[in-house]
This record gives structure tokens, sequence and C-alpha cells, in this order.
């Protein structure tokens, strides 16, 4: 029997304030798998390469999908790296991990809270229609339209929106 093995995974709440208003990056899925997700929201996300360090993964897969750099990861101060017999590791906390249990594909989804500065792309071969979401605009459609958000970012956006 072969084993499969769920694949690690980043996301970013990526964050705004201007004046009183707090606005969170969202963009739509255009994968084009068949799976049923184009079109749904998501926050910017993707698969960790091997050995690809996780905050380094962030970085890229936020860049590669919305243009933006992001300048603050918080809990990144807080990592830990041990390298034994050049072996390395590194020890972190996300925001919130998320597991999917079933469908499309295993992913274990690391997300962390982060700050960006750049221009926003209009589309990539990923994503389309990437935007600042005002929070009270989020937190309706998280509150009442689920299942119109990817499911790998259901929680970690109820978490924060709460």
């Amino acid at each position: 029997m072969k084993e499969t093995f769920a694949i690690p995974a980043v996301g970013a709440i990526i964050v705004k304030k201007v004046e009183d208003d707090e606005f969170i990056l969202v963009q739509n899925r255009k994968k084009n798998s068949g799976d049923g997700t184009d079109g749904l929201l998501e926050i910017p996300a993707g698969k960790v390469r091997e050995y690809e360090n996780i905050f380094e993964a962030l970085r890229r897969e936020v860049w590669e999908e919305t243009g933006l750099h992001i300048t603050v990861i918080k809990g990144e101060e807080d990592s830990t790296f041990l390298d034994v017999a050049g072996n390395k590791t590194i020890a972190f906390s996300p925001y919130c991990v998320t597991q999917n249990l079933s469908g499309a594909y295993s992913i274990i989804l690391n997300t962390f809270l982060c700050e960006a500065e750049g221009e926003l792309l209009e589309r990539t071969n990923e994503t389309e229609n990437i935007r600042w979401m005002k929070r009270d605009t989020l937190k309706e459609i998280v509150d009442n339209s689920p299942e119109s958000i990817f499911l790998m970012h259901v929680n970690a956006l109820r978490k924060y929106l709460k």
C-alpha cells in the first residue's frame, strides 16, 4: 500500500489600516484544476518547497500571487534555528494551523498575520480580482457565506475576525 502525505502550505492574512478602517487582502482562486474551487474567495497562500524556509515560502507565494512584498510576519522574530551536524531546523509559531481532512488534496496550512507593501497585480495565472476588502465586509462573508471562501482559509479568518 502506497503512503501519501499531507503537503505543507503557507497562507497570509495581510492587513493594512487606512485612517480608522482596516482592510484585508483577498483574491479569487483561478487554479483550473476542476476541483470546484475556482472563483472562491481566498487569501494569498501556497505550498512550501522541499527544504524551503517557511517564511521565505510565504514571501515567495505572496509576491507571486499579489505582487506585494511582505514587510512584517508576526512571530517570525520569535522563531529559532538549530543546526546539528549539518541538519538544520526552524521552530516557529503560526497564527493558525488548518489541516484538510478530506477533499481535493491533503494540505496542512500554516497561516500568518502579515503586513506588506507594493502595487497589487491585476491577476496572475492562479488568482484574479486581487483587492483590499474592508474588515466588516469580509466578516459578513465569513459569517454568512463561508461556502464562498476556499475552505482552508475559513478557520483562520474566523479566528482573526471575531
